[in-house]
């Protein structure tokens, strides 16, 4: 995915975010006097930073105290982040909630609830869809069809599911389903006559002090479901300590613990490896996971991990393919670093865990200040002809402390600050109205080729984008880390706007 396709994708009916009271931080501690290993978790980040590529953020809570807490530059601790699908399990806290109240049955047909939106002649698998068949993504669909389902018409989503083929019959095999959520976002819309974000304000937001989220909506002004939501990382291991709580919070039940050992447990089978973690049975909008643990994720690696045997809570955010691989680290190197009891205070590894965390940063675009070529084309404007990506011209100004790149789409201009050798963020890209932030390094990494990193640092996403300038023309190339398609984008050659007399 491009840079400029993650910032339409990004660019979204987003829902204003709800406003909740001040927030108090979770309480904080060293990791011995919790029962953590400093080393551990130094061992952890070390291999997080050898083998991913790359942690965003990293939150342990143990005992319902911070023992270990970093972000990578230039993500930072204020910063939402877009959660994708670990937005499911706070879908499934609304639907819970929802049941609670008694607003909604598990066994609640999905057709019924809208009448306006049922095909001709629902098939008899439809017709058996129930709430618990979406929860637990056991629909009934081929993914053949899930395939054809989009997020982005104008149409009624709503109708556009219910006119789905149901293969097989709902409750009996395991397909993920994203426009599953979908629904039950809607559903508990059509009961409660609020958006999952708005229900979930007072009820789940406001009471653990999570400020701000925001809930991108579809043209119908449903809150997606199954991705969409932006919160910040202690927010993700407010949700995860929640849950470990059993939906105690400060000594108020926010959450049946009923529905929370339902949403949690094996509901489905979903293969038998014992080594991955996506075949240990789900629950509803939950994984489970080995060890006898579950989560929440969503791509490119935002996880919410529970581990109730060893009261603790894993919060990460990524850009990362490697899904398992992070995973993998937290067995590896977390869980065997977590004991009973205190520890002593470790004299060298906890003041190196402490820098560590101090000093994390993805790593800036390295190469050179200048070239002889950087004062001949500084400032200069190429202009693309019409392509897919709506990119319509581009200019790099060089100054003593980096670069500014001017980018023009769709008739928006940007400009995008790249600091030399670190990352500077307070840039904003706009598309389609809507302003995304930024963050650029860049670098000459060849005479002819000034390449920029750019971070949409509330996001997964960070681009490549890589300027070789030949004579009049200038050769375009960007490559994102992560993607849900092809990431690297066809090369684009622009020309160089004559100088006015």
């Amino acid at each position: 995915m491009s840079f400029i396709l993650a910032l339409s994708l990004l660019a979204g009916a987003a829902a204003s975010p709800v406003a909740a009271p001040p927030r108090s931080a979770l309480p904080r501690s060293s990791p011995e006097a919790q029962g953590v290993r400093s080393s551990a978790l130094l061992e952890f980040l070390g291999a997080a930073e050898e083998k991913i590529d790359a942690l965003h953020s990293f939150m342990l809570v143990r005992h319902g105290h911070v023992v270990a807490e970093g972000w990578w530059s230039p993500y930072a601790k204020g910063d939402p982040h877009v959660l994708f699908s670990l937005s499911k399990s706070f879908t499934s806290t609304a639907v819970g909630l929802a049941v609670a109240e008694k607003k909604l049955s598990l066994d609640d047909s999905v057709l019924a609830a809208f009448p306006e939106d049922a095909p001709p002649e629902p098939s008899e698998q439809l017709k058996a869809m129930r709430v618990r068949d979406l929860l637990d993504m056991s629909a009934g669909h081929h993914s053949v069809d899930l395939d054809k389902f989009s997020f982005t018409g104008e149409g009624r989503l709503t109708r556009a599911f219910l006119a789905l083929p149901v293969a097989h019959k709902p409750g009996t095999s395991f397909l993920y389903n994203t426009p599953a959520t979908y629904m039950l976002s809607a559903m508990v819309q059509k009961a409660t006559g609020m958006t999952v974000l708005d229900y979930l304000g007072p009820r789940l937001f406001g009471p653990l002090g999570i400020e701000h989220p925001t809930w991108e909506a579809s043209a119908q002004g449903i809150s997606l479901g199954g991705f969409g939501l932006s919160v910040r990382t202690e927010d993700i291991a407010r949700f995860g300590q929640l849950y470990l709580q059993k939906g105690l919070w400060e000594g108020k039940r926010l959450v049946p613990a009923e529905w929370i050992e339902a949403a949690t447990a094996r509901q489905v089978s979903n293969g038998s490896n014992p080594a991955s973690d996506w075949e240990q049975g789900y629950g509803y909008q939950f994984w489970r996971c080995r060890h006898g643990y579950y989560r929440g994720d969503g791509a490119f690696g935002q996880f919410c991990v529970v581990m109730p045997d060893q009261d603790a809570v894993v919060a990460i955010t990524s850009g990362t393919r490697d899904l398992q691989g992070v995973l993998n680290l937290v067995w590896d190197h977390i869980l065997p670093g977590l004991r009973k009891a205190p520890l002593p205070l470790d004299p060298k590894a906890g003041p190196a865990l402490k820098s560590k965390l101090a000093g994390l940063s993805l790593r800036p675009q390295a190469g050179a200040a200048s070239t002889p070529l950087t004062a001949s084309v500084s400032g200069k404007t190429y202009v693309f002809p019409p392509n897919d990506d709506k990119l319509e011209s581009v200019a790099a100004e060089f100054g003593p402390e980096g670069a500014v790149l001017v980018i023009r789409r769709g008739g928006q201009e940007s400009r995008v600050a790249c600091g030399r050798g670190e990352w500077r963020r307070g840039s904003t890209a706009v598309v389609n109205g809507t302003a995304q932030k930024v963050a650029g390094s860049g670098a000459w990494t060849a005479d002819e080729t000034f390449t920029a990193k750019l971070a949409l640092y509330e996001t997964p996403f960070v681009l490549t984008v890589a300027l070789q300038f030949k004579g009049d023309e200038l050769l375009f190339d960007a490559d994102a880390n992560v993607g849900f398609g092809p990431t690297k984008r066809p090369q684009l050659v622009g020309r160089r706007v004559a100088a006015a007399d």
